[in-house]
């Protein structure tokens, strides 16, 4: 089991940057792709970005290609977020989320999921 704690969101003006970490416990956490979802108040969580076990590969929702970076170490058993470029569209409560299986950006598709970190992006 993989128990995962996001940080480092905050209330930050438009055009700023954050960078979101998500701690996991567990020695296993190099066996699990890990991505980030976001969930903005009355809509649905969201896909923002996924990265593989080795952290070979990554691949982004559209709407945060070429502004948010996804990397992770396996050695601090941590996986961030950098999000520059912030638009105010960018507000909601960020979640990390872990899975046996690479490629998947459906929500049902994890099987571990943080709390949560909100991110507040004023204009």
């Amino acid at each position: 089991q993989v128990q995962l704690v996001e940080s480092g969101g905050g209330l930050v003006q438009a055009g700023g940057s954050l960078r979101l970490s998500c701690a996991a416990s567990g020695r296993t956490f190099s066996t699990y792709a890990m991505a980030w979802f976001r969930q903005a108040p009355g809509k649905e969580r969201e896909f923002v970005a996924h990265i593989s076990w080795s952290g070979g590969s990554t691949s982004y929702a559209d709407s945060a290609k070429g502004r948010f970076t996804i990397s992770r170490d396996n050695v601090k058993n941590t996986v961030y977020l950098q999000m520059n470029s912030l638009k105010t569209e960018d507000t909601a409560v960020y979640y990390c989320a872990a899975s046996r299986r690479w490629g998947r950006i459906g929500v049902a598709e994890y099987d571990y999921w943080g709390q949560g970190t909100q991110v507040t992006v004023s204009s």
